[in-house]
């Protein structure tokens, strides 16, 4: 089998990010982290992340995408365009769930720093005290699973008999203060979500031929959106 090119888009969290990978190693990242920019911006990184590499839209055999959970909007403009060019192109589709690319991501960045008895809750910010994670362990196997949870301090006292715990993402921040006495929690902050880190989880979805239904595949959004009324002006 040759080895693909594969595009990768992330846009679940505040992180724009589009990775192009060969197989599993992963070629070139464009990335900005800034406010509302996934939909001004995601083409225009796709672009220059294509162009950096060398690589024609002809040459991709798939593209990957960030399916959830994360921000609503984000998650609309990413997997559309991710669908929109599977159409065009003609290539199958890769949905990577959002966690479980994060949690894989820190622990590539972190292994030294991480002993066997360490979880890990990657953490996407839902807002409040309120974030979307799950638990995961050095294995980067699910222990608990994917929830919108509000996080108090006892929250995982069930989890640390034996183990220390480390939270990080766009919702673990928060949380520094809150966990500041707790030696069996630690906060890990400025993590930044990748795109980088869906390569090796969409190359093994490919060789696997875990490929979604172009037509008809949705982000996971874990809530439903609710909208709010504009208030009115004065």
């Amino acid at each position: 089998m040759n080895i693909p090119f594969i595009l990768h888009i992330e846009t679940a969290t505040p992180v724009c990010s589009v990775a192009l990978s060969r197989g599993a190693e992963c070629l070139v990242v464009r990335e900005l982290d800034e406010p509302n920019i996934h939909a001004s911006q995601l083409t225009v990184l796709i672009d220059q992340a294509m162009a950096d590499a060398g690589v024609s839209f002809a040459d991709l055999s798939a593209v990957s995408v960030s399916m959830g959970p994360g921000s609503y909007t984000g998650l609309r403009i990413g997997v559309s365009t991710a669908k929109g060019l599977c159409y065009a192109l003609d290539i199958p589709l890769l949905a990577v769930h959002t966690l479980d690319a994060m949690a894989k991501g820190f622990a590539l960045h972190h292994a030294k720093q991480l002993g066997d008895n360490v979880l890990l809750a990657p953490m996407i910010d839902a807002r409040r005290m309120e974030v979307y994670t799950a638990v995961y362990n050095a294995k980067i196997e699910r222990v608990v699973d994917v929830a919108a949870r509000v996080i108090e301090g006892d929250s995982f006292a069930h989890l640390t008999g034996q183990d220390t715990i480390t939270l990080f993402g766009s919702g673990a921040d928060k949380f520094t203060a809150l966990f500041d006495a707790d030696t069996a929690v630690t906060v890990w902050p400025g993590f930044k979500n990748s795109a980088a880190f869906l390569v090796d989880l969409a190359y093994d979805g490919y060789r696997k031929e875990r490929f979604e239904n172009v037509a008809y595949f949705e982000p996971f959004y874990l809530k439903e959106f609710v909208a709010t009324a504009p208030k009115a002006g004065r």
